[in-house]
């Protein structure tokens, strides 16, 4: 694939910002999906009881999220005022070494420390990598940066399952932590936006003021339709996927399928989907109809999977890797938040939409919980999802068509 650049210097930056930031959020989605991965095995060596297994996977679990909360504001601020760069490598480290530490605890107070710390750094180099690529990309072709960056970074989760289930769980902490270390050694040969060095020598220019997000009635429209772009995406890996086992019993299959196995399969599908998302916005010359089509044909598989009833294992697998790949237009949603507002608080936007979207699940779950015991397990997914997609859906009239957009603007203070 040709990148059509100004120079060969700005091309080859641009090919090198692209890989550092698909392989770092390879490593990112990795250690994201780990815990869930190795959560009974890791709790059982470290003589957690089985009755208090659900209970403190949850505290491990709220831990990781609490700490992607603070991060995404951390590291967002941190990548208007400082640069995209420094974050991008700030959170590679933090969550390596975390990921590491996780390696070597033997407590509950530990695990849950080093899953707070390794949150806070997940949460910022997904947002740092892609306003990078959108920055140091050509205006029509930034759409395969992200797209490559999402479509490589997603199959981290495919890889952790493998990982987790071959090498036991501390040697699949250890090797999350290596293969981020490794990854700083690409520094050399990447350079920071452009577009951003410009504002950063600029004076009276308010960068990374989280704030101004919420300053004209139009970016809060903006920022909260990103938002409400991605919670489908959450819906279907923290609900349809996570309970995999639940929904099978309910469904009365005559094999239950296991949670770890339908994450897998979940993210195989995410990982072509970001590929196919990203490709047909480009087709289209549009993000928004690219998004369109996929969080419609989510709804639709959604719908199957809610009907499976008496399914076996394959049909109901290969519904999860379909879920994956329809949902798998985070390529499309996070490149949309990057490209709806100004460089001096594009870092910040693009850092935090993708981590409240993941906070999200609290409030998706919570309300599953609630609809549950009238509705069953079947019936209280159906009319959550249906909620979920119906917020996506609305976001879009929200949202501003930005393919091939100049981002070479700033949000004007008020």
């Amino acid at each position: 694939m040709m990148l059509p650049m100004n120079d060969a210097a700005s091309r080859k930056n641009a090919i090198a910002a692209v890989l550092l930031a698909a392989l770092g959020y390879f490593v990112d989605i990795y250690d994201l999906i780990l815990f869930s991965i190795v959560r009974v095995a890791s709790l059982r060596d470290i003589g957690v009881a089985p009755e208090a297994m659900m209970d403190t996977g949850l505290l491990l679990i709220n831990m990781q999220m609490a700490g992607m909360l603070l991060g995404g504001l951390l590291w967002g601020i941190l990548g208007d005022k400082k640069g995209r760069l420094s974050v991008l490598f700030g959170s590679i480290a933090m969550y390596s070494v975390a990921n590491i530490a996780n390696g070597f605890v033997h407590s509950v107070p530990a695990y849950a420390a080093w899953r707070f710390i390794a949150g806070v750094g997940l949460a910022g180099e997904l947002g740092a990598g892609i306003t990078l690529v959108c920055e140091l990309m050509p205006k029509e072709t930034r759409g395969y940066g992200t797209m490559i960056v999402a479509g490589v970074g997603i199959a981290g989760g495919v890889v952790a399952g493998l990982v987790g289930d071959w090498f036991g769980w501390r040697n699949a902490y250890f090797i999350g932590g290596a293969m981020g270390l490794a990854l700083l050694t690409l520094r050399v040969g990447v350079y920071e936006s452009g577009i951003f060095d410009k504002v950063m020598k600029a004076k009276d220019v308010r960068r990374g003021d989280f704030f101004m997000l919420f300053s004209t009635p139009d970016r809060v429209r903006r920022y909260l339709s990103c938002i409400a772009l991605g919670i489908p995406v959450w819906f279907v890996i923290g609900i349809l996927a996570t309970f995999a086992p639940e929904f099978g019993k309910a469904l009365e299959m005559p094999v239950l399928p296991t949670g770890s196995r339908a994450v897998m399969w979940l993210y195989a599908g995410c990982a072509l989907g970001d590929f196919a998302s990203g490709g047909l916005s480009q087709v289209l010359r549009s993000r928004k109809k690219a998004a369109l089509v996929f969080v419609g044909a989510t709804a639709v598989t959604c719908a199957v999977y809610l009907n499976l009833r008496g399914a076996a294992l394959t049909p109901f697998y290969i519904t999860c890797g379909a879920l994956g790949f329809f949902s798998g237009y985070w390529a499309v949603f996070v490149t949309i938040a990057s490209e709806q507002f100004g460089t001096n608080i594009r870092a910040t936007a693009t850092t935090t939409v993708p981590n409240f979207v993941r906070g999200s699940l609290v409030g998706v779950s919570a309300l599953f919980q609630l609809l549950k015991p009238g509705q069953g397990i079947i019936g209280s997914a159906a009319l959550v999802g249906t909620l979920c997609f119906a917020l996506a859906l609305l976001s879009l009239l929200g949202l501003r068509e930005t393919f091939g957009k100049d981002l070479d603007y700033l949000e004007p203070h008020m």
